[in-house]
């Protein structure tokens, strides 16, 4: 039970920290100045909600190592085992993450600005913190150096590709507006950058599988195998998006809305797809490879 809600955490911080991430992606870079101070206003309140629920999740996955570490539950509420915990490689880390966490808090409760600006910064650093975590941590030296910052990239890549699909499909209810020019842009930025997070969401992942297990056949572990659930995950996501960007908006302008419907609920699938992908991660993450 104990390593069941340390997963359930782990899904719900890495979902928090992603739609965060995608948030302040729009907000802070992607779309037009114009449309820019309307997601800001848009999402201002979720990600209020949302950095709440990661400040939160990382709080109590400290606590609930500490209860993996020592003698389950009693230990999940003792100070004395917490800072023990915060002794250890991953408290350290985790320390710096629960801090930054906090900060990213207080600057989603700032008044709108250049909130978004330091949101993507903060999250991005929390991203690349957590790639000084769990398997990512394996080697010491210069591979290590390589492998944590790959882990980092990955991870970045991913949020810039999954945590963006939220506000694309906000940007698609916009495009028959007053917002429509400044949301198809966006759009296609998104598109334009989405290319390269899917490119490098596969390549750091390649590489993260080499410096974690080797030249070994995947299947020959349970993490192997769940891995190659999860590749499999990301290979629909793909095709999902390949179809999207290259089927679907091609036929936007003379179509009768039916393509627009069609991404919308292809991206909701998309969408569902890379919560099932995050479940997996937050799963096999705490097993052995080998």
């Amino acid at each position: 039970m104990l390593a069941f809600c340390y997963v359930t955490l782990r899904f719900a911080h890495f979902a928090a920290l992603m739609v965060l991430f995608g948030n302040a992606l729009y907000g802070a870079w992607l779309a037009p100045v114009a449309l820019r101070r309307l997601m800001v206003r848009r999402f201002r309140g979720q990600q209020k909600k949302i950095a709440f629920i990661s400040l939160l999740a990382a709080l109590m996955m400290l606590a609930l190592q500490g209860g993996m570490m020592g003698n389950g539950w009693p230990d999940v509420v003792s100070p004395s085992i917490w800072q023990a915990v915060l002794t250890t490689h991953f408290g350290r880390i985790w320390l710096w993450q629960m801090i930054l966490a906090l900060i990213t808090l207080w600057v989603a409760w700032m008044q709108p600005g250049k909130t978004m600006l330091l949101m993507l910064f903060f999250t991005a650093a929390q991203f690349f913190l957590l790639a000084g975590t769990g398997h990512a941590a394996l080697h010491d030296g210069i591979t290590g150096l390589m492998q944590r910052s790959n882990h980092g990239l990955h991870l970045l890549c991913a949020a810039g590709w999954l945590g963006g699909l939220l506000p694309l499909l906000f940007c698609l209810r916009l495009s028959r507006g007053r917002w429509r020019r400044a949301a198809v842009h966006t759009m296609m930025r998104f598109s334009r950058y989405g290319h390269l997070a899917v490119a490098g969401v596969i390549l750091t992942g390649m590489a993260n599988i080499v410096l974690i297990q080797g030249w070994v056949l995947p299947w020959h572990s349970a993490w192997g195998k769940m891995l190659l659930v999860k590749c499999a995950l990301v290979v629909m996501m793909v095709v999902i998006a390949l179809v999207n960007r290259y089927v679907l908006v091609p036929r936007f302008r003379s179509g009768d809305g039916r393509e627009q419907r069609y991404f919308i609920r292809m991206t909701q699938s998309e969408v569902v797809l890379g919560a099932l992908v995050l479940a997996a991660v937050s799963l096999f993450a705490t097993w052995e490879p080998f």
